[in-house]
């Protein structure tokens, strides 16, 4: 086994010059209920971006380095590790570390790639999964017949839950910057407001004859907050996971009285480990079987070696893609 490995690092907070390839960084050691994975690829995603500019600090004990999902093969177990072995093939969602060529990962925070699945679609899967799993389905107990909004449809995120609210029986309204992520969005069964020429709340509003939606799910804030609480509707369930726009907003609070509505949010890599645990739990009994189905799929928009990180970044802060920006680190294009 090697002694050293590549990753990236970052000289201080800020901009996508900031991060660096290094060589010689040393190889983790699986703590007893962790397994060391020798990635094959890793996921890009907004955390990550924010985590580079200063914004979103890793939690105590977690690596400093970049990166929450990976796919690759377990090379070594801790001592309580019973539920995987040397060789098995894996994704995880990890506290960080994933942009280097090895990482840790909490076993019970590990998952099996689904059958049909490659490598480098698996790596996609985990952040935008849980993610949408734990609020969509676990908080806001979306359910068949009922409606969800999801704003940034056409992002990793939008597209998981775009999918998993259709699969689950679920009415799906989305938010985009253009009429190509719309007609993408369109294909998945979203209806779609394109919001550069469209004012998509009083759309929504129209289009649910002013009933509102059930759930939204939220990662803009912002101007959008007074535009999501006039379009949610009776007992409906509003959930913040990022504030791209800000997270700041004047509103009049007295409607979400009157229509018992709930506000709430969260973030995962602030979850107690069992939570976390609890909720892959899930996603391989309900969810991984409607990937091997073909009814679930993650969308791959451009994968870039481990050295072009940078070029990824900047990819991620333009918007301009369709689902998963991916890092190959040692796997195959």
């Amino acid at each position: 086994m090697e002694t050293s490995m590549q990753t990236i690092t970052q000289t201080a907070p800020g901009g996508v010059e900031t991060m660096l390839l290094i060589t010689n960084a040393p190889i983790p050691d699986p703590k007893p209920d962790e397994v060391l994975i020798k990635v094959a690829y890793a996921g890009v995603n907004r955390p990550d971006v924010a985590q580079r500019a200063g914004m979103y600090a890793p939690p105590p004990n977690a690596s400093p380095i970049m990166g929450l999902e990976v796919s690759g093969h377990v090379l070594a177990v801790g001592a309580n590790v019973t539920e995987w072995c040397v060789g098995d093939a894996v994704c995880a969602l990890t506290p960080g570390g994933g942009y280097a060529q090895y990482c840790v990962a909490l076993a019970a925070h590990c998952l099996p790639i689904p059958e049909g699945l490659s490598l480098l679609e698996a790596a996609a899967l985990p952040e935008n999964f849980f993610t949408v799993w734990v609020n969509v389905f676990d908080t806001c107990k979306l359910k068949a017949g009922e409606s969800l909004l999801v704003h940034g449809g056409s992002s990793g995120i939008g597209l998981t839950a775009i999918q998993l609210a259709r699969a689950f029986g679920a009415t799906v309204y989305t938010t985009v910057g253009n009429d190509a992520k719309a007609a993408f969005c369109k294909d998945l069964g979203a209806i779609t407001f394109n919001y550069n020429t469209q004012d998509w709340a009083a759309e929504l509003a129209t289009h649910t004859e002013k009933r509102g939606v059930n759930v939204i799910l939220d990662m803009v804030g912002g101007s959008y907050i007074e535009k999501n609480l006039r379009n949610l509707a009776l007992e409906g369930r509003y959930c913040f996971i990022a504030f791209l726009q800000g997270g700041s907003a004047q509103i009049d609070f007295r409607p979400l009285m009157m229509k018992r509505q709930t506000i709430t949010g969260s973030t995962l890599r602030a979850r107690p480990d069992a939570h976390t645990a609890a909720i892959a739990d899930a996603l391989k009994l309900q969810v991984w079987p409607l990937i091997e189905a073909g009814k679930i799929k993650p969308t791959i928009h451009a994968t870039f070696p481990l050295a072009d990180v940078a070029k990824a970044h900047a990819l991620m802060e333009s918007s301009a893609h369709i689902g998963k920006i991916m890092l190959l680190v040692g796997g195959e294009i």
